[in-house]
């Protein structure tokens, strides 16, 4: 039995190499990320297949040829790659686990899940073992880069699973930026969760920047606020220590961190953007301040498989901030949205 599963992996999808015009590539999950690292693919060649819950956001990507159908289950019946990219890990345990409508229930033995959504270690793991059990494969891919990234093809992409399968895939990541394998399935996850605290202190920064309208030059900060900040590096935050820290406990391999995602579009160039858009007040370009909530949310909470509770006090700073951010009714900004909530502490108007 064993032993006609690698035939049958061998005849569909995967070791079969990819290329435009033969790999067929799904994809579930259109949004403002989603649907820009799809037109990529679409651009490079190759067949693609898309679900949506909301339909009419498909419609770009129906007109640059984009076959569009009704679950996910069908777009993993039309493809030999399935690409998620949906919001939280309830949403990537419906598409993908769902035995009825979800990617695994249509996808055939040799075909390959791979998951850009910022999720749960867990749930990886979780969806890793079942593709084996069904003949097919899963890797975690959650990329950082923002809207930015995923429309120049820039995004660093931490992928977690079989080393094999992530060369394989490799042509398919070389049109979304750059890959670099973490591990065992989930450590993509981990080392995307560790990132996003260096990314939520990226933006810290930015909001010390000249503001205009500001007699001063700069947002207006309390002298004793500004000396409760956490580090960058030492132990009372989040900084590039800890970060390491939890990628090395969660199971990335130390080798593998990827200075494009902390350095790169992931870290120190996020201090330019933020500022800039800051400066412009432009809240609505890039991620949903809703989504950074959430993945600090997972970088701090207890009983994730294995993992131990995380004490991470600048993560759970910002978090907070951010959580504010929702509060006030501003979940759907952008991360540089973050100075609206140091305005109203001090009592400067939006």
């Amino acid at each position: 039995m064993e032993e006609e599963r690698k035939v049958d992996a061998a005849a569909f999808g995967f070791p079969g190499p990819v290329r435009p015009g033969v790999t067929r590539v799904g994809w579930i999950g259109i949004g403002v990320m989603g649907g820009a690292m799809a037109k990529h693919l679409l651009a490079a060649g190759f067949a693609v297949t898309v679900y949506a819950r909301t339909p009419a956001k498909s419609e770009s990507l129906v007109a640059a040829r984009a076959s569009l159908v009704d679950s996910p289950a069908a777009v993993a019946a039309a493809s030999d790659v399935v690409f998620t990219m949906v919001g939280n890990p309830g949403d990537v345990r419906a598409v993908v686990l769902n035995p009825t409508t979800g990617a695994l229930a249509g996808l055939r033995p040799g075909g390959v899940l791979v998951d850009c959504t910022s999720s749960s270690p867990s749930l990886l793991r979780e969806i890793a073992a079942a593709a084996s059990v069904a003949g097919c494969y899963a890797v975690d891919a959650p990329v950082s880069g923002g809207d930015v990234g995923a429309r120049d093809g820039t995004l660093a992409i931490f992928a977690g699973g079989d080393e094999a399968v992530v060369a394989w895939l490799a042509p398919l990541f070389a049109y979304l930026g750059k890959a670099t394998h973490m591990g065992a399935p989930g450590s993509g996850q981990s080392s995307k969760i560790a990132n996003q605290i260096a990314v939520a202190g990226a933006a810290r920064p930015a909001l010390r920047l000249p503001r205009q309208g500001d007699p001063h030059g700069r947002a207006r900060q309390r002298p004793e606020q500004q000396d409760r900040q956490p580090d960058r590096g030492g132990r009372r935050g989040g900084g590039p220590r800890r970060v390491r820290g939890l990628r090395q406990r969660c199971g990335a391999r130390r080798a593998a961190v990827p200075r494009r995602g902390v350095q790169g579009r992931g870290g120190l160039a996020h201090h330019g953007i933020f500022g800039d858009r800051v400066l412009r007040r432009e809240f609505g370009y890039g991620g949903s301040v809703r989504y950074i909530v959430k993945d600090l949310g997972m970088a701090l909470e207890v009983g994730d498989g294995p993992e131990e509770a995380n004490v991470l006090p600048g993560a759970a700073l910002y978090r907070q901030m951010f959580s504010a951010m929702a509060a006030n009714g501003d979940g759907d900004l952008s991360l540089q949205g973050l100075i609206t909530v140091v305005e109203r502490l001090n009592g400067i108007g939006k």
